[in-house]
């Protein structure tokens, strides 16, 4: 009992023993010592019973429920009740707010999408959320109050856990999820516990080596035409003089095809690089789908300079929603492409066809084809199914890239269909909502 309530405890009694004191000082006066001893003593046994009674009330109270009204006392005693119902209230609604704002906190902990778990003495675990569960493979119902170290044995883990203060973060693969990869760190709280934060870093890890791989690969594709120009430069301004008119011209050409592959391959990075991050494309409006495949047609006769069979085929015109410039880089980069690894004799097909559930555009060949292997990483920067034969032919590795891109900020699907030996057909399908029957 608080000494607030002793006090109004002893505020009770003593309040009526002053009283019967004085009523019995009065009655001494007037009716003798026989009359004040009997006054006092029938006060005394009302104050008891009162007293008794109150207390059996304050007993009676405190064995009920948290919340329960204050029973109504006698005299001061109500007094004490309702001040002891006060303060009671006041201290549940304090207990409620604090449960309300715990809730909270667990429920936003249970939706992080980064991993929590609560460590008490001894690294046993007191609480943890879902996505803990699934970057360590727990289990919430039985695994809680167990030492986290026997439940995650990999090494680096343990000894992480056990160096007290560590400097960094740990970054570990998963024992039974190694493509998975996990940044730990760990956060000291009050009274000896801890907090282990998880965290996954895959994606940021496979975009670190895809950098990685990019500027390597940058660097690579520049420097094969630089040392070749810087070659034939050099060539030409020590000997001259000892060539003749055509070696001249021809190292100059030579140079001016290898300034042409980097100025194209520096293009496209910058076409790429506008798309994968985002950039507002060219303003869309209408474009006329026969001129556009037609234009690109010409373009592939003039690239192929009579070394390919080009057959054109159309099927329904209309009119298709998106940039121009896009969709144009994206038709004739499949048209050179089919140039590039179409054999001399060979054929090509460039089409479109449009209909109730929307509009295809397509190139097919008969050219060497590629293995089913490769189909899936085509669209991937850089990546090449013959490397030599990719720089023989003056592709970048970056064409497949950038039409990926544009299709699907156009919504469109990009169909890969090829067989080694036996050619191969690429097409874009767009949907019909972009598509305006001519």
């Amino acid at each position: 009992m608080s000494r607030l309530s002793l006090r109004f405890v002893t505020l009770g009694v003593a309040t009526p023993v002053v009283a019967l004191f004085g009523l019995a000082a009065l009655a001494g006066l007037y009716r003798g010592a026989d009359a004040a001893l009997a006054l006092i003593f029938v006060g005394f046994l009302g104050a008891s019973i009162m007293l008794a009674r109150n207390l059996r009330l304050l007993v009676a109270w405190a064995r009920q429920p948290v919340g329960t009204p204050a029973p109504q006392g006698e005299g001061l005693w109500g007094q004490v009740f309702a001040e002891l119902g006060g303060r009671i209230q006041r201290e549940c609604e304090v207990k409620e707010r604090l449960s309300a704002e715990l809730g909270r906190f667990q429920q936003a902990a249970m939706a992080m999408p980064d991993g929590v778990i609560y460590l008490g003495e001894d690294d046993l675990i007191e609480w943890m959320n879902p996505m803990a569960e699934q970057h360590f493979d727990l289990d919430r119902r039985n695994d809680l109050r167990a030492p986290l170290q026997n439940l995650v044995r990999q090494p680096e883990f343990v000894a992480y856990l056990r160096s007290r203060h560590p400097a960094e973060p740990l970054v570990m693969h998963p024992a039974r999820r190694r493509d998975r990869s996990l940044q730990i760190e760990v956060v000291p709280l009050a009274a000896g516990r801890r907090m282990v934060l998880s965290r996954d870093v895959s994606q940021l890890e496979r975009l670190e080596n895809m950098r990685r791989d990019f500027v390597a690969n940058v660097s690579h594709e520049l420097r094969t035409p630089l040392t070749v120009v810087g070659g034939f430069l050099e060539t030409l301004i020590d000997g001259l003089d000892d060539f003749s008119r055509e070696d001249v011209v021809h190292f100059l050409t030579l140079a001016s095809e290898q300034s042409t592959r980097m100025q194209r391959l520096i293009e496209e990075l910058l076409t790429l690089s506008a798309l994968e991050t985002g950039a507002p494309g060219v303003g869309e409006a209408p474009v006329d789908v026969s001129e556009l495949v037609d234009e690109v047609f010409r373009e592939t006769e003039l690239l192929s300079a009579g070394r390919h069979e080009i057959r054109l085929a159309l099927d329904g015109g209309g009119e298709l929603l998106g940039s121009r410039k896009e969709l144009h880089s994206a038709f004739s980069n499949l048209a050179s492409n089919a140039v590039r690894y179409t054999p001399a004799g060979g054929h090509i097909e460039i089409g479109w066809r449009a209909g109730a559930g929307g509009g295809e555009y397509w190139v097919r060949d008969d050219g060497i084809g590629i293995d089913l292997v490769h189909i899936p990483r085509l669209t991937e920067r850089f990546y090449r199914v013959d490397r030599s034969r990719s720089r023989e032919t003056g592709g970048t590795g970056l064409g497949l890239a950038i039409v990926k891109h544009i299709v699907t900020r156009h919504q469109g699907e990009l169909k890969i269909e090829s067989q080694p030996g036996a050619g191969s057909r690429f097409a874009i399908l767009f949907p019909a909502s972009r598509l305006k029957s001519g």
